[in-house]
């Protein structure tokens, strides 16, 4: 039987990027190469219904052992696509018992990763750990997810003698850029409640999220040569500067941490005539979710008293919910995740998710869906890893999820 980091090694030489600019679902086609090289996979396990369909969504289940048909059916779920930021995985390595020295990954180019620079390596030191050539990146998010999730799976099918109710399994496309549930077919899927499997190092678990919303802004300004421009011109850029500094200014994710929510401007382009501004608005509070909306509505008005009405245009798209409401009302769901690590000698950390994942979304479609780790660290970058020795305790985490409840039935 083949280890949780061996199917990694296998999935990660598929380029997976998705693309938020593409109109396309998925958004990249060459997501459905893996989501292909998966079904695959699971049929010659023995998972007759693994299919994916025009979407690129991979499903597949088992069904429940003799005795145990009315175990609640648990989900599984994990992505199949990268971050486009980074250039795709190539030529990853394993450190063998990574002592907490600094890692050369790459001598040519001088890439070195260290500890001072990156602290939840400390979690990784004495494991063996997958480490990028430097320049590239590794795709464990999520596609260790994939790997310990098909890894737990086979164990119950090829030990007839654990017992586990029906077993559900969904690899989505377009995590990365907030597409995942966008198609998703929760009455296809036919789980009672499901767990993305999309974390970072040993012990994490997480069933809060940033509220989140994105914000447009367009500054209209007026041009005029500039040697004639007095009490003539408006300038565009100069007021799209003047907006962003009425912003609360700590509250931009390089400053703040754990709760503390941000407006991060992440992208801005124009000219004299016309800017516009791209904001990302994240909070897990909702009443400050709100007063962040809000204030960028309050900004727009200040300044179109100051330099005439529609010279600051906003529109506000709120975009996915904190699922801690839905979440806590059923908390057995995080309780199943915190009794399998603890009987596992993992020390469980609950914490905020400062961002999102596909079972935030989900979670507000009717498919309860906290999240756990995948044992990795420094995603979305040339320096991400992940611990061999994790990614075999999170797939014993995975299965004595399922065989608990089987034994609570």
């Amino acid at each position: 039987m083949k280890r949780a980091y061996e199917r990694l090694l296998e999935y990660v030489k598929f380029d997976t990027a998705s693309d938020a600019n593409s109109p396309t679902v998925p958004s990249t086609m060459k997501q459905k190469d893996l989501g292909e090289y998966l079904v695959k996979e699971m049929k010659a396990m023995g998972i007759q219904d693994a299919e994916m369909d025009d979407k690129g969504y991979v499903y597949a289940s088992i069904p429940a052992t003799p005795g145990c048909e009315n175990v609640p059916k648990i989900g599984f779920l994990a992505h199949l696509d990268t971050v486009d930021d980074v250039p795709a995985c190539q030529d990853p390595r394993i450190v063998e018992k990574y002592d907490g020295s600094d890692v050369v990954l790459n001598q040519e180019h001088n890439v070195l990763m260290r500890l001072a620079d990156f602290p939840s390596l400390q979690h990784m030191v004495g494991d063996d750990i997958i480490v990028t050539n430097g320049l590239t990146l590794l795709g464990a998010d999520d596609k260790a997810g994939i790997a310990e999730i098909l890894t737990a799976v086979e164990r119950l099918l090829e030990d007839p003698s654990i017992p586990h109710g029906a077993i559900k399994m969904a690899f989505t496309p377009d995590e990365e850029i907030g597409r995942g549930p966008a198609h998703f077919d929760v009455k296809r899927f036919d789980a009672d409640f499901g767990y993305t499997v999309d974390g970072g190092v040993l012990g994490g678990v997480e069933y809060e999220n940033f509220n989140a919303a994105s914000t447009e802004v367009t500054v209209n300004g007026l041009s005029v040569h500039p040697g004639s421009a007095k009490n003539q011109m408006k300038n565009a850029n100069y007021i799209a500067m003047e907006y962003n500094a009425m912003l609360p200014q700590e509250q931009k994710p390089e400053y703040t941490e754990g709760y503390e929510g941000f407006y991060f401007l992440r992208g801005m382009e124009g000219s004299v005539e016309k800017v516009s501004l791209h904001y990302m608005l994240r909070d897990h509070d909702a009443k400050k979710f709100a007063e962040k909306k809000a204030m960028m509505d309050k900004v727009a008005a200040f300044l179109n008293e100051k330099y005439g009405e529609g010279t600051v245009e906003v529109a506000t798209r709120d975009m996915y919910y904190n699922m801690r409401e839905k979440i806590e009302p059923q908390f057995h769901l995080v309780q199943a995740v915190l009794d399998a690590m603890n009987e596992l000698g993992v020390e469980p950390v609950i914490s905020p998710i400062r961002g999102g994942t596909d079972g935030s979304q989900l979670t507000y479609m009717g498919l309860p869906c906290p999240n756990f780790c995948t044992g990795g660290a420094n995603a979305h970058g040339r320096f991400e890893t992940v611990s061999i020795q994790a990614m075999d305790k999170i797939t014993d985490i995975i299965e004595k999820i399922i065989v608990n409840y089987a034994k609570k039935a």
